[in-house]
């Protein structure tokens, strides 16, 4: 048995879909269980629908739901369409009413909630229609074209933690539920298909996982079903050694561990959701990183870091944080001072990538997208406080890279015209990371990377 997860891109529209159903068709033999996200940019639009819904605007949400609507029936008429002549059209009656049930449902929680606020639970179940809709398209085609398809709601099996916005799967529940619920489905199907993002507590309530996380829905999947390997199908190709589009010559990477993987996650690289490393390696699963764009393109493949050599494999980044740094003579010699300090940030709910220290100060780094300005006022007891603004942090990953000759020497070279206000070397010797002005993002991850792949050693 296979997970296979395709992205949104991957099912972006007909053409999309129809190149996903051709990889799938080629994994028959393999069992494969299909997750899915929403079709390219439908989350964000059920994000817009549940502020306008918030704020009153019922013409504008109205709008939303009838595009939604409209875009998922034409994919369907384009599907039904281009069908191979050898088959006969598909009767798309029940998977239009299906589309407009979905929409419906979206309209009745809007006008119920207009002007008001919407309970997390009736928020969950809208940003997860996006699902919905996609997983009934595609498994609607599946079927048309020969490939017998159970679509299975995830929320029979996925059950949650009751943090109906950002909620963390009840690992035994899963486990217990999903491997009855895919061995059922396999008694009179080819290929399992479900969705991923979305949950549901054990009372029932509705609940997602979180932006992104499509891919940690499959991971753990795929670790409870004991899946053979898990296949992220995204529209890159697999880990590159920087991102594409800040450095045109970054190199594919055919192989990472785990840990490797996970760092590049946490620190910055998109390819790959920060939670969906662990249930993999928990297993000891093989996860790949394909391209649906490009499926004959190898991709990369995360393993055991016993099957991983030693040194840098890729520059990822952080682009606009903050550092906050804490100084005061009142540290030194005086003990549980870090303690209290970081009992602040816990009480504010603000988490730390970064942190330095010294006996009378300590800096650390948070997204700029959090409010800190509550959490700086608290600080404030300790010390000075001071807050740099528009800062990037950029950092180098690989095994063992303490170990690799000539690594730090080879970041202060390709860092020695910029300002850095912090670097941290992770206890793991997996990751070194710097802060630099925002401006000076790009040059450095440019200077780093033909410091490390691109000197012809």
């Amino acid at each position: 048995m296979i997970v296979m997860k395709f992205g949104g891109t991957s099912i972006a529209d007909a053409v999309a879909m129809r190149r996903t159903i051709s990889i799938i068709s080629k994994k028959l033999r393999s069992k494969p269980v299909v997750v899915v996200s929403a079709c390219a940019g439908v989350t964000n639009s059920l994000h817009q629908l549940v502020d306008l819904t918030e704020q009153g605007e019922k013409e504008q949400a109205e709008q939303i739901i009838s595009a939604l609507k409209d875009r998922h029936k034409n994919i369907v008429d384009e599907l039904a369409t281009t069908v191979d002549t050898k088959r006969p059209t598909p009767d798309t009656t029940d998977i239009n009413n299906t589309i407009d049930k979905l929409c419906n449902s979206l309209w009745t929680l809007t006008k119920a909630h207009m002007g008001g606020q919407i309970p997390d639970a009736d928020k969950a179940y809208m940003l997860s229609c996006g699902e919905y809709l996609s997983s009934n398209i595609l498994g609607f085609m599946m079927n048309a074209l020969g490939l017998v398809t159970a679509l299975v709601n995830a929320r029979h099996f996925m059950i949650t933690t009751g943090d109906h916005l950002c909620a963390m799967p009840e690992v035994g529940e899963v486990a217990k539920r999903a491997i009855g619920v895919v061995e059922k489905a396999f008694k009179n199907a080819d290929v399992v298909l479900t969705q991923g993002f979305m949950g549901v507590t054990i009372e029932g309530d509705p609940t997602i996982l979180g932006r992104g996380s499509s891919d940690y829905s499959a991971s753990l999947l795929g670790m409870v079903l004991d899946a053979d390997r898990i296949e992220i199908w995204t529209d890159v190709d697999g880990v590159c050694t920087a991102d594409p589009n800040l450095v045109p010559s970054a190199k594919g990477i055919g192989k990472l561990s785990y840990e490797e993987a996970a760092e590049l996650a946490r620190f910055g690289a998109k390819v790959l959701h920060p939670l969906s490393i662990e249930p993999a390696a928990t297993k000891n699963i093989p996860l790949y990183v394909l391209n649906s764009m490009k499926p004959e393109v190898e991709g990369t493949v995360v393993l055991n870091s016993s099957c991983i050599f030693d040194g840098v494999k890729s520059i990822s980044y952080n682009e606009n944080i903050r550092v906050i740094n804490i100084y005061s003579p009142k540290m030194i010699n005086t003990s549980g001072v870090m303690a209290k300090i970081f009992a602040v940030f816990a009480q504010h709910g603000v988490s730390v990538d970064m942190i330095s220290t010294s006996e009378a100060s300590v800096s650390v780094t948070v997204d700029a997208k959090v409010q800190i300005d509550p959490l700086v006022k608290d600080l404030a007891k300790f010390g000075n406080i001071t807050v740099d603004r528009d800062k990037s942090q950029v950092s180098i990953t690989g095994k063992n890279i303490i170990g690799v000759k000539g690594a730090v020497a080879s970041v202060f070279e390709a860092v020695s015209d910029s300002k850095i206000y912090m670097m941290s070397q992770g206890s793991s010797f997996l990751n070194l990371s710097i802060v630099v002005d925002r401006p000076e993002m790009i040059t450095v991850i440019r200077n780093l990377h033909k410091v490390f792949f691109e000197n012809g050693d």
